[in-house]
């Protein structure tokens, strides 16, 4: 098992030295002209839904470990 992680952090030290990152695309040709251009395509997406959402399941799940712990406490007490 000792070689085995030997090896992988081996061959990660290796690839990170050989792993180059790619060069980003060029801008598209209307670029620049009158200002830098809107971002198209979910630019103006509504967030409320999801927040609404991640709330109300970050509230579900508090709940369920208030209820948890209580009933841990309760047949501790028993």
């Amino acid at each position: 098992m000792k070689a085995v992680k030997i090896f992988l952090v081996g061959l990660f030290l290796v690839t990170l030295q050989t792993l180059m990152a790619q060069a980003p695309p060029p801008p598209p040709s209307d670029h620049g002209q009158g200002g830098n251009q809107t971002a198209s395509g979910g630019g103006g997406a509504p967030i409320g839904g999801g927040v609404a959402i991640l709330l109300t399941m970050a509230a579900a799940y508090g709940g369920r470990k208030i209820y948890q712990v209580m009933n841990k406490i309760d047949r501790l007490e028993e």
